[in-house]
């Protein structure tokens, strides 16, 4: 794997695709100045920028002021495309209810004193024992089945994701476990340092949705340079024709990777933007 200095680049880079948390944004979740002035000089030269995270919609104030022109992100690991400009959701790639119930039997059984949160196209809801993270004074507290309940096939909003804590699994064991007994269900993965599992509609991925919003644009994966730290951010990684995984980053996102930059407290992406700047 080679550096921040030395990773080839693409011939022409047309889009930045970059994680939030522990990539972007420093440790205490805040953009540094020097962050904030590469993604403004990036838009300034016609690169776009995507924010590609496994947050929701409603915690993306902190890089919502730098969006570029097309407002958008892509949100819950590839569940949703956000319009940053207003909250509309664009598209959903949702979890069917039926199989995220088939899942969260699955886990019960395999994983004693798991617990789980529903993260829904309209807020978040958590059974009692769920950590609290960062809750919704309005979210609604009940087991999973509840809040996975329809009173009738499709009027529930759509599901973007079910997460699942362990409270004594090591995570990325927690993790295998998961994809052992139910990946043929739904998609799995983590970006959590604790044992807490994403889970999403089978096949939806950062990298899925990605794909995507560049094929509208008539860009390739080879025009494309991604950054990330975590499991979550593996096939993204894997996608882009140009990857860099952060200082800090997970085993699997530094073995995705095409390259490594500094850790996201050291300002490792802005040093690749700029890079990529100079050499336009």
């Amino acid at each position: 794997m080679t550096s921040a200095t030395d990773s080839p680049l693409p011939a022409v880079t047309r889009l930045i695709a970059t994680d939030l948390d522990g990539t972007l944004l420093r440790d205490d979740k805040t953009l540094s100045d020097r962050t904030t002035a590469a993604l403004a000089a990036a838009e300034e030269a016609g690169v776009e920028v995507f924010f590609v995270t496994g947050r929701p919609a409603r915690w993306m104030d902190v890089v919502s002021p730098h969006v570029q022109g097309h407002g958008m992100a892509i949100c819950a690991n590839g569940a949703a495309v956000v319009d940053l400009h207003d909250g509309r959701l664009l598209t959903v790639h949702p979890l069917d209810r039926v199989i995220a119930l088939d899942v969260v039997a699955a886990l019960r059984e395999a994983a004693p004193g798991v617990s789980f949160a529903v993260e829904l196209a309209t807020g978040i809801h958590y059974e009692p024992a769920y950590p609290p993270f960062h809750m919704d004074p309005g979210a609604t507290v009940a087991v999973a089945e509840k809040l996975l309940h329809e009173a009738a096939p499709g009027t529930g909003a759509p599901v973007l994701k079910v997460l699942a804590h362990h409270p004594e699994l090591a995570p990325d064991t927690f993790l295998a476990l998961a994809r052992e007994i139910a990946g043929d269900r739904a998609s799995f993965t983590r970006s959590s340092p604790t044992a807490l599992l994403e889970i999403s509609g089978l096949g939806v991925s950062k990298a899925r949705t990605l794909a995507s919003c560049c094929a509208e644009r008539g860009i390739g994966p080879d025009e494309v340079v991604a950054f990330g730290d975590m499991p979550n951010d593996v096939e993204m990684l894997s996608w882009a024709g140009a990857s860099f995984a952060m200082g800090n980053a997970h085993p699997a996102a530094l073995a995705a990777a095409s390259g490594v930059t500094l850790t996201n407290d050291e300002d490792g992406v802005a040093v690749v933007i700029e890079r990529i700047l100079a050499a336009r």
